[in-house]
């Protein structure tokens, strides 16, 4: 059953029961003035009747105390004779003039019972005469306040039973009003509760997108690592054939001496392979610049995709908040992806010169093989070429642990993109269950819609 329904009929209950219950009353109240009138009736006749039969000598004493209990009765409310107390003040006082002139004639009774004189026959007639005129009175007062409670039950229930139906229509017309406003505020809803579906669904679209592409560049920086601490085993080889190389400088030291022309060429090329590890020192310094900046980035998401699951949890204002900061955590995507390809880049230059260098000191070996065999009494120019190859070992050495680094670096950057992708994973699970609570909604507006 409708509300409005469910007002209307209930406020008819209401009026039917108030109508009843007064009904009731007025013909309680009715019961007992009728008894009033008819008992104001019997002391006027039993009186009389009793002074009648006094005057003719047949006393009647249990008429007397009859009268007695049905004026005491009216006055003052009776259980016996089912009487409530009388409260119109003109017939109490008649009641009561009525009752003290009784009280005076039972007095002339006795007169009379004691003295048969005609003296006090006359007495007690003259009495009975002003009796008969006071309960004739009673009863007078008892039939006008009887007429006025009438009169006035009738003008209460006229006005209640107009009262009720002002209410009534009130209630009806308040009832449809009410209606109206909540079929116009589930209306609004069930809109709303589609626009918020629409939106989560496309919020849940970007988030799966978002997670895919995290799990991408996951893969790419993965790779990265992996070449990252292959360079970093390249180059512990290649400082461990310079030390090699140094070794060899050290035990030809004697017979160097003799091949200084062919020392001059071996020197230009360690000269070269030192160039190429100088240029290979400044791209890792470039690649330690992208792997902080890559690590800049990852905590700025990971900072942002915390905050895209606070404002996932609160829904607030359809997710608009959590697509402001999707949409950052796609530019800081792509930015880690443009760094990771900078990366890329660089760890192929640094390949390059590393076989460059490889090549180099391939060549600067042969050329110092040779000069071993021609510079037995080349001393002093070898003692430069050891000189030389010992600053390629240093060099060589430096490459190596900034290799390490980078790798350590990688791996770190490697573990914020995965927290990354499960804070992704996190929000499309959490757009979800936003998704079955809009479900949920849309139902109980329907519900609700058919209720009103």
């Amino acid at each position: 059953m409708k509300i409005g329904t469910q007002l209307t009929v209930g406020a008819v209950g209401i009026g039917t029961i108030v109508l009843v219950n007064l009904g009731l009353i007025f013909l309680a109240t009715s019961t007992n003035n009728a008894k009033e009138i008819n008992l104001s009736g019997v002391v006027r006749g039993g009186t009389q009747r009793s002074v009648k039969l006094e005057l003719s000598n047949s006393a009647d004493d249990k008429l007397i105390a009859q009268l007695d209990k049905i004026i005491e009765g009216l006055l003052n409310g009776s259980e016996e004779l089912k009487l409530s107390p009388a409260q119109d003040a003109n017939f109490i006082a008649k009641m009561k003039a009525t009752q003290t002139e009784w009280n005076q004639s039972k007095v002339l009774i006795q007169q009379l019972r004691k003295q048969p004189t005609e003296a006090n026959r006359l007495a007690l007639l003259r009495q009975s005469e002003i009796l008969f005129k006071l309960a004739d009175e009673a009863v007078n007062a008892s039939e006008e306040h009887t007429a006025k409670e009438l009169n006035r039950f009738k003008t209460l229930e006229l006005f209640v039973a107009l009262l009720n139906v002002l209410i009534v229509t009130a209630i009806v017309a308040g009832s449809r009003r009410i209606s109206k406003t909540l079929d116009q505020f589930t209306n609004i809803i069930a809109k709303s509760s589609e626009e918020i579906a629409a939106k989560v669904e496309n919020q849940e679209a970007i988030a799966n997108e978002q997670s895919s592409s995290v799990s991408q560049t996951t893969s790419t920086v993965d790779s990265l690592g992996e070449t990252s601490r292959r360079s970093a085993a390249q180059a512990e080889e290649s400082a461990k054939s310079a030390s090699t190389a140094l070794a060899l400088a050290e035990s030809g030291a004697a017979t160097v001496e003799q091949t200084r022309v062919g020392m001059e060429s071996l020197k230009d090329r360690v000269r070269e392979i030192a160039e190429q590890i100088i240029n290979l020192s400044e791209q890792t310094e470039q690649i330690a610049g992208v792997s902080e900046l890559v690590g800049d980035l990852a905590n700025q998401t990971n900072m942002l995709a915390l905050n895209a699951a606070v404002e996932a949890a609160r829904a607030g204002e359809y997710g608009k908040g959590f697509g402001v900061v999707a949409g950052e955590i796609r530019k800081l995507a792509d930015q880690s992806r443009k760094s990771a390809d900078q990366i890329n880049k660089l760890v192929t230059d640094v390949q390059s010169a590393m076989n460059s260098a490889v090549m180099v000191t391939d060549e600067g070996k042969k050329t110092a093989e040779s000069s071993i065999e021609l510079a037995l009494d080349t001393a002093e120019s070898f003692i430069g070429v050891k000189n030389a190859v010992t600053n390629v070992f240093s060099n060589t050495s430096e490459i190596s642990q900034a290799a390490k680094l980078q790798a350590v670096s990688i791996q770190e950057v490697l573990a914020a993109i995965n927290a990354l992708n499960l804070g992704a994973m996190d929000t499309a699970a959490d757009m979800q269950d936003v998704k079955a609570s809009t479900v949920e909604l849309k139902k109980s507006t329907e519900q609700l819609k058919a209720v009103v």
